[in-house]
Protein backbone atom coordinates (compact mmCIF):
# COMPACT_ATOMS: atom_id res chain seq x y z
CA UNK A 1 0.00 0.00 0.00
CA UNK A 2 0.73 3.59 -0.48
CA UNK A 3 2.41 5.47 2.15
CA UNK A 4 2.25 8.77 3.20
CA UNK A 5 5.46 11.23 3.24
CA UNK A 6 7.23 11.32 6.59
CA UNK A 7 6.31 14.11 9.06
CA UNK A 8 8.15 16.42 11.19
CA UNK A 9 8.08 16.01 15.03
CA UNK A 10 6.00 19.19 15.37
CA UNK A 11 3.11 17.75 12.75
CA UNK A 12 3.16 15.05 14.30
CA UNK A 13 2.12 16.98 17.72
CA UNK A 14 -0.29 18.64 15.83
CA UNK A 15 -1.62 15.27 14.79
CA UNK A 16 -1.65 14.08 18.30
CA UNK A 17 -3.61 17.29 19.32
CA UNK A 18 -6.00 16.68 16.57
CA UNK A 19 -6.68 13.41 17.90
CA UNK A 20 -6.74 13.84 21.53
CA UNK A 21 -9.44 17.18 20.31
CA UNK A 22 -11.39 15.06 18.57
CA UNK A 23 -12.27 12.48 20.95
CA UNK A 24 -12.74 14.93 24.14
CA UNK A 25 -15.64 16.84 21.07
CA UNK A 26 -18.16 14.04 21.15
CA UNK A 27 -20.57 14.30 18.64
CA UNK A 28 -23.69 16.07 17.21
CA UNK A 29 -25.24 14.46 13.98
CA UNK A 30 -28.76 13.70 13.50
CA UNK A 31 -32.00 14.81 10.99
CA UNK A 32 -33.91 16.62 8.02
CA UNK A 33 -36.93 17.51 7.05
CA UNK A 34 -39.45 17.01 3.24
CA UNK A 35 -41.79 18.00 0.77
CA UNK A 36 -41.81 17.92 -3.01
CA UNK A 37 -40.11 17.06 -6.46
CA UNK A 38 -38.22 19.07 -8.92
CA UNK A 39 -35.76 19.95 -11.42
CA UNK A 40 -32.71 18.70 -12.30
CA UNK A 41 -30.34 21.23 -13.77
CA UNK A 42 -28.56 23.42 -11.70
CA UNK A 43 -28.94 27.29 -11.56
CA UNK A 44 -25.51 28.98 -12.87
CA UNK A 45 -24.54 30.66 -9.52
CA UNK A 46 -24.93 27.34 -7.72
CA UNK A 47 -21.71 25.93 -6.03
CA UNK A 48 -20.51 23.61 -3.23
CA UNK A 49 -21.45 24.42 0.59
CA UNK A 50 -17.52 25.60 1.63
CA UNK A 51 -15.81 22.72 3.95
CA UNK A 52 -15.87 24.57 7.54
CA UNK A 53 -12.39 22.29 9.06
CA UNK A 54 -11.88 19.11 10.90
CA UNK A 55 -14.96 18.56 13.37
CA UNK A 56 -15.83 16.43 16.16
CA UNK A 57 -14.47 12.31 16.53
CA UNK A 58 -16.98 10.48 14.13
CA UNK A 59 -19.59 8.86 15.44
CA UNK A 60 -21.09 5.36 14.66
CA UNK A 61 -25.53 5.26 14.76
CA UNK A 62 -26.51 3.77 17.33
CA UNK A 63 -27.37 0.10 16.81
CA UNK A 64 -30.60 -1.90 17.24
CA UNK A 65 -28.92 -5.68 17.33
CA UNK A 66 -30.94 -8.96 16.56
CA UNK A 67 -31.46 -11.50 19.66
CA UNK A 68 -32.14 -14.50 19.61
CA UNK A 69 -32.99 -14.37 15.72
CA UNK A 70 -35.72 -11.46 15.82
CA UNK A 71 -34.74 -7.61 15.77
CA UNK A 72 -37.66 -5.90 17.23
CA UNK A 73 -37.94 -2.34 16.14
CA UNK A 74 -40.37 0.63 16.16
CA UNK A 75 -39.22 3.89 14.15
CA UNK A 76 -40.91 7.10 14.93
CA UNK A 77 -41.31 9.63 11.59
CA UNK A 78 -41.73 13.02 12.77
CA UNK A 79 -40.30 16.72 11.91
CA UNK A 80 -37.92 17.95 14.69
CA UNK A 81 -35.39 21.02 14.53
CA UNK A 82 -32.13 18.59 15.33
CA UNK A 83 -28.53 18.91 14.72
CA UNK A 84 -27.77 18.90 11.18
CA UNK A 85 -23.64 18.48 10.46
CA UNK A 86 -22.70 22.25 12.23
CA UNK A 87 -26.43 23.67 11.62
CA UNK A 88 -29.63 23.29 14.06
CA UNK A 89 -32.07 22.71 11.38
CA UNK A 90 -35.95 21.60 11.15
CA UNK A 91 -35.65 17.85 9.27
CA UNK A 92 -37.93 14.77 9.07
CA UNK A 93 -36.75 12.68 11.71
CA UNK A 94 -36.12 8.79 12.35
CA UNK A 95 -36.96 8.23 16.44
CA UNK A 96 -35.75 12.17 16.49
CA UNK A 97 -32.44 11.43 14.79
CA UNK A 98 -31.07 12.49 11.62
CA UNK A 99 -28.54 9.74 11.73
CA UNK A 100 -31.18 6.59 12.91
CA UNK A 101 -30.36 3.27 14.26
CA UNK A 102 -28.17 0.80 12.47
CA UNK A 103 -30.20 -2.34 11.87
CA UNK A 104 -27.78 -4.99 12.92
CA UNK A 105 -28.86 -8.70 12.02
CA UNK A 106 -27.81 -12.08 10.57
CA UNK A 107 -28.77 -14.46 8.11
CA UNK A 108 -32.00 -15.88 8.63
CA UNK A 109 -33.31 -14.05 11.22
CA UNK A 110 -36.50 -11.92 11.33
CA UNK A 111 -36.99 -8.20 11.72
CA UNK A 112 -40.24 -7.24 13.46
CA UNK A 113 -40.19 -3.33 12.75
CA UNK A 114 -43.49 -0.78 13.38
CA UNK A 115 -42.92 2.37 12.03
CA UNK A 116 -45.53 5.37 13.34
CA UNK A 117 -45.85 8.51 11.22
CA UNK A 118 -46.29 11.82 12.96
CA UNK A 119 -45.84 14.03 9.98
CA UNK A 120 -48.70 15.41 7.12
CA UNK A 121 -47.49 13.39 4.70
CA UNK A 122 -47.87 9.70 3.76
CA UNK A 123 -45.07 7.76 3.98
CA UNK A 124 -43.46 4.20 4.24
CA UNK A 125 -40.27 2.26 4.85
CA UNK A 126 -38.12 0.13 1.91
CA UNK A 127 -35.27 -1.66 3.09
CA UNK A 128 -33.11 -1.68 0.44
CA UNK A 129 -31.04 -4.47 -1.33
CA UNK A 130 -32.47 -7.17 1.05
CA UNK A 131 -33.81 -10.46 -0.48
CA UNK A 132 -37.13 -10.50 0.99
CA UNK A 133 -40.81 -10.84 0.11
CA UNK A 134 -42.09 -7.86 -1.62
CA UNK A 135 -45.52 -8.87 -0.31
CA UNK A 136 -47.11 -7.48 2.95
CA UNK A 137 -46.13 -7.81 5.77
CA UNK A 138 -42.64 -7.22 4.27
CA UNK A 139 -41.13 -4.88 1.88
CA UNK A 140 -44.35 -4.05 0.39
CA UNK A 141 -43.23 -0.34 -1.42
CA UNK A 142 -47.18 0.38 -2.17
CA UNK A 143 -48.83 0.92 0.83
CA UNK A 144 -48.71 4.68 2.37
CA UNK A 145 -49.09 5.41 6.02
CA UNK A 146 -51.30 8.12 6.93
CA UNK A 147 -50.27 10.56 9.84
CA UNK A 148 -50.82 9.48 12.97
CA UNK A 149 -51.23 5.86 11.55
CA UNK A 150 -48.45 2.74 12.18
CA UNK A 151 -47.55 -0.15 10.24
CA UNK A 152 -46.13 -2.86 11.10
CA UNK A 153 -43.96 -4.83 8.72
CA UNK A 154 -41.90 -8.29 9.43
CA UNK A 155 -39.30 -9.49 7.44
CA UNK A 156 -38.18 -12.61 7.13
CA UNK A 157 -34.22 -12.68 6.11
CA UNK A 158 -33.37 -16.48 3.99
CA UNK A 159 -30.42 -17.97 5.63
CA UNK A 160 -28.63 -17.48 2.34
CA UNK A 161 -29.13 -14.06 2.17
CA UNK A 162 -25.33 -12.67 1.25
CA UNK A 163 -23.91 -10.44 4.63
CA UNK A 164 -22.66 -6.71 4.04
CA UNK A 165 -23.91 -3.53 4.05
CA UNK A 166 -27.64 -2.34 3.12
CA UNK A 167 -30.01 0.72 3.73
CA UNK A 168 -33.38 1.57 4.61
CA UNK A 169 -35.39 4.92 3.61
CA UNK A 170 -38.69 6.49 2.58
CA UNK A 171 -40.23 5.10 -0.80
CA UNK A 172 -43.55 6.95 -0.93
CA UNK A 173 -45.03 7.32 -4.15
CA UNK A 174 -43.91 10.54 -5.67
CA UNK A 175 -42.25 12.21 -2.54
CA UNK A 176 -39.22 9.70 -2.35
CA UNK A 177 -36.68 12.33 -3.20
CA UNK A 178 -37.97 15.08 -0.56
CA UNK A 179 -38.49 12.87 2.17
CA UNK A 180 -35.18 10.83 1.73
CA UNK A 181 -33.45 14.53 1.34
CA UNK A 182 -34.94 15.40 4.47
CA UNK A 183 -32.91 12.60 6.64
CA UNK A 184 -35.72 9.64 6.39
CA UNK A 185 -32.65 6.82 5.44
CA UNK A 186 -30.67 4.68 7.60
CA UNK A 187 -28.28 1.37 7.89
CA UNK A 188 -29.09 -2.18 7.35
CA UNK A 189 -26.08 -4.80 8.48
CA UNK A 190 -26.06 -8.12 7.72
CA UNK A 191 -23.18 -9.78 10.10
CA UNK A 192 -21.15 -12.68 8.36
CA UNK A 193 -18.29 -11.14 6.60
CA UNK A 194 -15.78 -12.01 9.77
CA UNK A 195 -16.47 -15.94 8.51
CA UNK A 196 -14.15 -15.14 5.14
CA UNK A 197 -11.73 -12.75 6.64
CA UNK A 198 -8.08 -14.47 8.21
CA UNK A 199 -7.88 -15.15 12.03
CA UNK A 200 -6.01 -11.89 11.82
CA UNK A 201 -8.57 -9.41 10.53
CA UNK A 202 -11.08 -10.88 12.65
CA UNK A 203 -12.43 -8.34 15.38
CA UNK A 204 -11.24 -5.27 13.54
CA UNK A 205 -12.27 -2.36 14.32
CA UNK A 206 -15.56 -1.65 12.19
CA UNK A 207 -17.05 2.23 11.38
CA UNK A 208 -20.61 3.06 9.21
CA UNK A 209 -19.29 6.14 7.04
CA UNK A 210 -22.70 6.29 5.70
CA UNK A 211 -22.95 9.64 3.41
CA UNK A 212 -26.08 11.82 3.54
CA UNK A 213 -26.40 15.54 2.18
CA UNK A 214 -28.62 18.74 2.81
CA UNK A 215 -29.59 22.00 1.49
CA UNK A 216 -30.87 24.58 3.42
CA UNK A 217 -34.25 26.64 3.26
CA UNK A 218 -34.12 29.22 6.09
CA UNK A 219 -34.07 27.21 9.50
CA UNK A 220 -34.99 23.69 7.30
CA UNK A 221 -33.30 21.21 5.11
CA UNK A 222 -34.78 22.04 1.52
CA UNK A 223 -37.08 19.67 -0.27
CA UNK A 224 -39.01 21.34 -1.97
CA UNK A 225 -38.31 22.49 -5.52
CA UNK A 226 -34.66 20.05 -4.83
CA UNK A 227 -32.15 20.76 -7.22
CA UNK A 228 -29.45 17.93 -7.56
CA UNK A 229 -27.15 20.46 -8.78
CA UNK A 230 -27.41 22.84 -6.10
CA UNK A 231 -24.76 23.87 -3.15
CA UNK A 232 -25.11 20.81 -0.65
CA UNK A 233 -23.69 20.36 2.36
CA UNK A 234 -22.13 16.31 2.68
CA UNK A 235 -22.21 14.62 6.16
CA UNK A 236 -20.97 11.22 7.01
CA UNK A 237 -22.86 9.43 9.38
CA UNK A 238 -24.86 13.40 10.04
CA UNK A 239 -21.82 14.93 10.32
CA UNK A 240 -19.25 17.41 8.32
CA UNK A 241 -15.74 17.19 8.02
CA UNK A 242 -15.49 14.40 11.47
CA UNK A 243 -12.50 12.91 12.05
CA UNK A 244 -11.78 9.35 11.84
CA UNK A 245 -9.07 7.52 13.69
CA UNK A 246 -6.63 4.78 12.94
CA UNK A 247 -3.42 3.45 14.33
CA UNK A 248 -0.28 3.13 12.19
CA UNK A 249 -1.06 -0.08 10.35
CA UNK A 250 -3.90 -0.68 11.73
CA UNK A 251 -6.71 -2.75 9.33
CA UNK A 252 -10.18 -0.88 9.66
CA UNK A 253 -13.34 -2.36 8.01
CA UNK A 254 -15.29 0.62 6.32
CA UNK A 255 -19.02 0.24 5.26
CA UNK A 256 -19.18 2.75 2.85
CA UNK A 257 -22.76 3.83 1.80
CA UNK A 258 -24.66 6.69 0.02
CA UNK A 259 -27.73 6.83 1.56
CA UNK A 260 -29.11 10.11 0.26
CA UNK A 261 -31.52 11.25 -2.35
CA UNK A 262 -29.86 11.96 -5.66
CA UNK A 263 -25.76 12.73 -5.73
CA UNK A 264 -22.61 10.87 -6.64
CA UNK A 265 -19.48 10.25 -4.47
CA UNK A 266 -15.74 9.81 -5.71
CA UNK A 267 -14.26 8.78 -2.97
CA UNK A 268 -10.30 9.17 -2.58
CA UNK A 269 -8.33 8.98 0.23
CA UNK A 270 -4.69 9.88 -0.58
CA UNK A 271 -2.05 7.11 -0.01
CA UNK A 272 -4.21 4.50 0.75
CA UNK A 273 -6.15 2.53 -0.93
CA UNK A 274 -9.78 0.89 -0.62
CA UNK A 275 -9.40 -3.32 -0.66
CA UNK A 276 -12.96 -3.94 -1.64
CA UNK A 277 -14.48 -7.20 -0.20
CA UNK A 278 -18.29 -6.31 -0.75
CA UNK A 279 -20.29 -4.24 -2.96
CA UNK A 280 -24.29 -3.50 -2.36
CA UNK A 281 -24.19 -6.65 0.43
CA UNK A 282 -22.91 -9.18 -2.07
CA UNK A 283 -19.11 -10.45 -0.63
CA UNK A 284 -16.65 -10.33 -3.61
CA UNK A 285 -14.77 -13.77 -5.10
CA UNK A 286 -11.78 -11.77 -5.07
CA UNK A 287 -10.68 -8.91 -2.99
CA UNK A 288 -9.90 -5.98 -5.57
CA UNK A 289 -7.89 -2.79 -4.53
CA UNK A 290 -8.99 1.12 -5.58
CA UNK A 291 -7.14 4.32 -5.20
CA UNK A 292 -10.99 5.68 -6.09
CA UNK A 293 -14.29 4.38 -5.87
CA UNK A 294 -17.50 5.93 -7.62
CA UNK A 295 -20.39 5.38 -5.74
CA UNK A 296 -24.12 6.03 -7.34
CA UNK A 297 -26.41 6.90 -5.90
CA UNK A 298 -27.80 3.93 -3.68
CA UNK A 299 -24.86 2.12 -3.71
CA UNK A 300 -22.76 0.13 -1.16
CA UNK A 301 -19.38 -0.89 -0.46
CA UNK A 302 -17.73 -2.61 2.40
CA UNK A 303 -13.64 -2.24 2.50
CA UNK A 304 -10.96 -2.37 4.19
CA UNK A 305 -8.25 0.62 4.72
CA UNK A 306 -4.88 0.61 6.73
CA UNK A 307 -3.17 3.01 8.38
CA UNK A 308 -0.35 4.44 6.75
CA UNK A 309 2.72 6.61 8.86
CA UNK A 310 1.56 9.02 11.38
CA UNK A 311 -0.22 12.26 10.13
CA UNK A 312 -3.73 13.32 8.34
CA UNK A 313 -5.09 12.82 5.49
CA UNK A 314 -8.22 14.15 3.52
CA UNK A 315 -11.03 11.71 2.59
CA UNK A 316 -13.00 13.19 0.09
CA UNK A 317 -15.22 13.53 -3.17
CA UNK A 318 -13.21 14.72 -5.79
CA UNK A 319 -15.13 16.33 -8.77
CA UNK A 320 -17.27 14.47 -11.04
CA UNK A 321 -19.34 14.86 -14.13
CA UNK A 322 -22.58 12.73 -14.96
CA UNK A 323 -22.96 14.19 -18.02
CA UNK A 324 -23.82 17.26 -20.32
CA UNK A 325 -27.78 16.65 -19.41
CA UNK A 326 -26.63 15.85 -15.93
CA UNK A 327 -24.67 17.22 -13.07
CA UNK A 328 -21.26 18.52 -12.31
CA UNK A 329 -20.09 17.57 -8.65
CA UNK A 330 -17.10 19.95 -7.27
CA UNK A 331 -14.16 18.11 -4.98
CA UNK A 332 -15.02 18.58 -1.06
CA UNK A 333 -13.58 17.22 1.84
CA UNK A 334 -15.84 14.45 3.55
CA UNK A 335 -13.63 13.63 6.99
CA UNK A 336 -10.07 13.84 8.58
CA UNK A 337 -8.50 10.86 8.78
CA UNK A 338 -5.83 10.77 11.59
CA UNK A 339 -3.32 8.11 12.15
CA UNK A 340 -1.82 7.65 15.06
CA UNK A 341 -0.84 5.74 18.51
CA UNK A 342 0.65 2.82 18.80
CA UNK A 343 1.93 1.43 15.32
CA UNK A 344 0.69 -2.02 14.29
CA UNK A 345 2.31 -4.82 12.13
CA UNK A 346 0.16 -4.19 8.87
CA UNK A 347 -2.05 -7.71 8.24
CA UNK A 348 -2.25 -9.80 4.77
CA UNK A 349 -4.97 -8.23 2.52
CA UNK A 350 -6.62 -11.71 1.74
CA UNK A 351 -6.87 -12.24 -2.05
CA UNK A 352 -9.43 -14.99 -2.42
CA UNK A 353 -12.86 -14.18 -0.33
CA UNK A 354 -16.51 -15.87 -0.59
CA UNK A 355 -18.15 -17.96 -3.43
CA UNK A 356 -19.95 -16.23 -5.97
CA UNK A 357 -22.45 -17.83 -7.60
CA UNK A 358 -21.93 -17.08 -11.39
CA UNK A 359 -25.35 -17.40 -14.00
CA UNK A 360 -22.95 -17.02 -17.33
CA UNK A 361 -23.89 -20.48 -18.65
CA UNK A 362 -27.53 -20.08 -16.98
CA UNK A 363 -30.47 -21.03 -18.99
CA UNK A 364 -32.15 -17.43 -19.70
CA UNK A 365 -35.68 -18.04 -19.97
CA UNK A 366 -36.58 -14.51 -20.99
CA UNK A 367 -34.45 -11.24 -22.27
CA UNK A 368 -35.58 -8.02 -21.72
CA UNK A 369 -35.03 -4.56 -22.67
CA UNK A 370 -35.51 -1.49 -20.20
CA UNK A 371 -34.55 1.98 -21.69
CA UNK A 372 -34.37 5.10 -20.10
CA UNK A 373 -35.01 8.39 -21.68
CA UNK A 374 -36.37 11.85 -20.16
CA UNK A 375 -37.20 15.19 -21.92
CA UNK A 376 -34.92 18.24 -22.42
CA UNK A 377 -35.89 19.87 -20.05
CA UNK A 378 -34.88 17.59 -17.32
CA UNK A 379 -38.38 17.63 -15.57
CA UNK A 380 -40.14 14.54 -16.88
CA UNK A 381 -38.30 11.02 -16.76
CA UNK A 382 -39.18 7.55 -18.31
CA UNK A 383 -39.03 3.66 -18.87
CA UNK A 384 -39.51 2.25 -22.49
CA UNK A 385 -41.32 5.88 -22.91
CA UNK A 386 -43.41 5.50 -20.32
CA UNK A 387 -43.91 7.24 -16.84
CA UNK A 388 -44.52 5.39 -13.48
CA UNK A 389 -47.98 4.36 -13.24
CA UNK A 390 -48.20 2.58 -9.86
CA UNK A 391 -51.78 0.51 -10.98
CA UNK A 392 -49.76 -1.01 -14.08
CA UNK A 393 -47.72 -4.24 -14.83
CA UNK A 394 -44.88 -2.89 -16.91
CA UNK A 395 -43.01 -6.69 -16.92
CA UNK A 396 -43.55 -9.64 -15.64
CA UNK A 397 -41.11 -12.91 -14.33
CA UNK A 398 -41.36 -15.87 -13.51
CA UNK A 399 -40.16 -17.33 -10.09
CA UNK A 400 -37.42 -20.24 -10.49
CA UNK A 401 -35.93 -18.65 -13.62
CA UNK A 402 -32.96 -16.53 -14.75
CA UNK A 403 -33.69 -13.88 -17.16
CA UNK A 404 -31.14 -11.63 -19.11
CA UNK A 405 -31.92 -7.41 -18.88
CA UNK A 406 -30.58 -5.57 -21.40
CA UNK A 407 -30.85 -1.38 -19.68
CA UNK A 408 -29.98 0.77 -22.20
CA UNK A 409 -29.49 4.79 -21.56
CA UNK A 410 -30.46 6.86 -24.16
CA UNK A 411 -29.85 9.87 -22.19
CA UNK A 412 -27.25 12.41 -22.35
CA UNK A 413 -26.79 11.97 -18.31
CA UNK A 414 -26.01 8.88 -16.32
CA UNK A 415 -28.82 7.14 -14.14
CA UNK A 416 -28.78 4.79 -11.67
CA UNK A 417 -30.54 1.42 -11.83
CA UNK A 418 -31.97 -0.37 -8.96
CA UNK A 419 -34.33 -3.36 -8.93
CA UNK A 420 -35.91 -4.88 -5.91
CA UNK A 421 -36.20 -8.17 -4.06
CA UNK A 422 -33.44 -9.65 -5.93
CA UNK A 423 -29.74 -8.94 -6.06
CA UNK A 424 -28.23 -9.53 -9.94
CA UNK A 425 -25.29 -10.00 -11.77
CA UNK A 426 -23.56 -7.43 -14.00
CA UNK A 427 -22.43 -8.73 -17.41
CA UNK A 428 -21.20 -6.14 -19.34
CA UNK A 429 -21.20 -2.24 -19.65
CA UNK A 430 -21.02 -0.88 -23.00
CA UNK A 431 -20.04 -4.13 -24.09
CA UNK A 432 -17.11 -4.48 -22.05
CA UNK A 433 -17.42 -7.88 -20.10
CA UNK A 434 -17.24 -7.31 -16.22
CA UNK A 435 -14.50 -9.04 -13.67
CA UNK A 436 -16.01 -12.09 -12.40
CA UNK A 437 -14.77 -11.42 -9.22
CA UNK A 438 -17.24 -8.69 -8.33
CA UNK A 439 -19.83 -8.59 -10.07
CA UNK A 440 -23.38 -8.91 -7.78
CA UNK A 441 -25.18 -5.67 -7.59
CA UNK A 442 -28.42 -4.41 -6.80
CA UNK A 443 -27.65 -0.89 -7.57
CA UNK A 444 -25.26 -0.08 -10.84
CA UNK A 445 -24.23 2.94 -12.57
CA UNK A 446 -25.72 3.38 -16.38
CA UNK A 447 -23.24 5.47 -18.47
CA UNK A 448 -25.37 8.31 -21.02
CA UNK A 449 -25.56 7.39 -23.86
CA UNK A 450 -24.47 3.51 -23.05
CA UNK A 451 -25.84 0.21 -21.59
CA UNK A 452 -25.35 -2.67 -18.79
CA UNK A 453 -26.34 -6.09 -19.48
CA UNK A 454 -27.99 -7.73 -16.25
CA UNK A 455 -28.97 -11.16 -15.35
CA UNK A 456 -31.38 -11.82 -12.67
CA UNK A 457 -31.99 -15.37 -10.81
CA UNK A 458 -35.72 -14.92 -9.66
CA UNK A 459 -35.87 -17.14 -6.44
CA UNK A 460 -37.82 -17.09 -3.42
CA UNK A 461 -40.51 -14.88 -3.19
CA UNK A 462 -43.59 -13.50 -5.53
CA UNK A 463 -45.39 -10.38 -5.95
CA UNK A 464 -45.56 -6.71 -7.32
CA UNK A 465 -42.04 -4.57 -7.18
CA UNK A 466 -40.55 -2.05 -8.74
CA UNK A 467 -37.26 -1.04 -11.02
CA UNK A 468 -36.29 2.73 -10.95
CA UNK A 469 -33.15 5.10 -11.25
CA UNK A 470 -31.97 5.69 -7.64
CA UNK A 471 -31.54 9.36 -8.50
CA UNK A 472 -34.68 9.61 -6.49
CA UNK A 473 -35.65 12.84 -8.37
CA UNK A 474 -36.13 10.72 -11.74
CA UNK A 475 -37.78 8.36 -9.79
CA UNK A 476 -40.39 10.57 -8.44
CA UNK A 477 -40.65 12.76 -11.58
CA UNK A 478 -41.31 9.22 -13.79
CA UNK A 479 -38.05 6.90 -13.85
CA UNK A 480 -40.33 3.96 -12.68
CA UNK A 481 -41.29 1.02 -12.99
CA UNK A 482 -43.19 -2.03 -12.19
CA UNK A 483 -42.32 -5.51 -12.17
CA UNK A 484 -44.41 -8.68 -11.21
CA UNK A 485 -42.89 -11.61 -10.05
CA UNK A 486 -45.11 -14.54 -10.35
CA UNK A 487 -45.58 -18.14 -9.73
CA UNK A 488 -43.36 -20.34 -11.89
CA UNK A 489 -46.19 -22.09 -14.32
CA UNK A 490 -46.81 -18.58 -16.16
CA UNK A 491 -44.08 -18.06 -18.25
CA UNK A 492 -42.79 -14.19 -18.27
CA UNK A 493 -43.26 -12.06 -21.26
Amino acid sequence: MTRSRTRSPLTLLVAGLVLVACWLAGCAGHTPTGHSHSTDRPAPQDRQAPPSGPGPRLQDPPELVSRDGVLKAAIVVERRKVQVGNHRLYALTYNGRYMPPTFRVRPGDRIDLTMTNRVDEDTNVHVHGLHVSPRSPADDIFIAIKYGKSHHYTYRLPRTVTPGTYWYHSHADMMSAAQVAGGESGVIIVDGLGRYLPPSLRGITEHVVAFKDFQIHGDAIKTHGLTIGAATNRTVNGQQNPVISIRPGETQLWRLANIGANIYYRLHLKGTRFHVIAQDGYPVRRVYARDTLIIAAGARFDVLVQGGRPGSATLETLAYDTGKAGNTFPRTDLATVVTAGTPMTPARIPEDFAPNQDLANAAIADRKTVVFTENAAGDEFYINGRKYAPDRVDFTSALDTVEEWTVRNDSDEEHSFHVHTNQFQLMSTNGQATDPDHRWFDTVNVPARGNVVIRIPFTDFTGRTVLHCHILNHEDMGMMAVLDIVPPRTRGK
